[in-house]
């Protein structure tokens, strides 16, 4: 009997920085609902899912900044989409902004959590390639991830969902092909990830044509060369002054795109992953793994 796994990838409409989050939490819950009305086992919403893309200000009070993130998971105001969870038998992704206590100080961290279809949660991962600055730089889009985020320390951790392998990871996490491959060292036959990205960017507007394809590019190839399927959810349309792309996708292990969302709003994309096609690709297409020479690339893991 083949083995599947039904995924859902949640798109969503911009989140304004004036939305509380009962608003956004009814939002995601909906959802999760026409996910599970579609038949989804599993669904995936963006990075950030409960608030704006707040690093495109400098902010500077700490109370201020600490709004945008959570305390616990899950909290008074997200219970609800959790409680869904077990009450739908549908699990989920969710990216989020999470405050920690730990090595007894407060750390914030670029989240995503994984969740079982009983509402319980699974496993957790912290976005490793946390891209931009600390400070606003002259003739850039203001991006300063790095003001305000740590990068993670959980490593790829691959957890195991209804008997599937799946691994986490976020935004700019998409563009290192090591993400990917060490998904695929560890275990991993789904790959489930959100984002934020804009639509232009202020250094490089002769490139803006190309947004969308550098988008998908990494994801495709990263799905060929480890054999993952990829679910991809982002954040679209204005979101507080600024266009992001969306652009939502769900990628074979061939490296195709098997769904793609098509509006810049709230949207579900809903696909049906062989998982059996993983081992296909591994057996017909190419055997990456047979082949590989990693005493060959020790270079790769060095400092530069």
């Amino acid at each position: 009997m083949a083995r599947c796994l039904t995924i859902a990838v949640c798109q969503t409409r911009p989140i304004q920085r004036s939305a509380t989050r009962a608003e956004t939490v009814g939002r995601l819950v909906h959802l999760l609902e026409t996910a599970a009305t579609a038949g989804a086992e599993i669904a995936v919403f963006p990075e950030m899912a409960l608030t704006t893309f707040f690093p495109r200000w400098r902010i500077d009070d700490q109370a201020e900044i600490d709004a945008f993130f959570e305390a616990s998971m899950p909290g008074p105001e997200t219970r609800r989409l959790y409680d869904a969870a077990a009450r739908l038998k549908v699990g989920f992704a969710l990216g989020y902004c999470e405050l920690a206590q730990e090595d007894g100080r407060t750390r914030h961290f670029n989240t995503m959590d994984l969740v079982g279809p009983d509402g319980a949660f699974i496993g957790r991962y912290r976005k490793m390639h946390v891209p931009g600055s600390s400070e606003p730089e002259a003739g850039t889009t203001t991006h300063l991830e790095r003001r305000y985020f740590e990068p993670g320390n959980l490593g790829f951790p691959v957890y195991e969902y209804r008997g599937v392998r799946v691994g986490l990871a976020i935004c700019n996490d998409r563009r290192w092909p090591e993400t990917y491959r060490m998904l695929c060292l560890n275990g991993a036959e789904v790959a489930l990830l959100g984002y934020n990205t804009p639509l232009l960017l202020d250094e490089a507007p002769a490139l803006a044509h190309l947004r969308m394809f550098h988008n998908h590019l990494p994801m495709q190839a990263g799905a060929y060369q480890n054999t993952l399927w990829i679910g991809a959810a982002a954040k679209a349309g204005l979101e507080d002054g600024q266009a992001l792309i969306g652009g939502s996708c769900i990628i074979a292990p061939t490296g195709e795109i098997a769904a793609q969302a098509m509006s810049l709003d709230d949207e579900i994309i809903v696909h049906r992953a062989d998982l059996d096609l993983i081992e296909t690709c591994r057996k017909v297409n190419f055997n990456f793994a047979l082949y590989r020479r990693p005493d060959q690339y020790r270079r790769i893991s060095e400092p530069v």
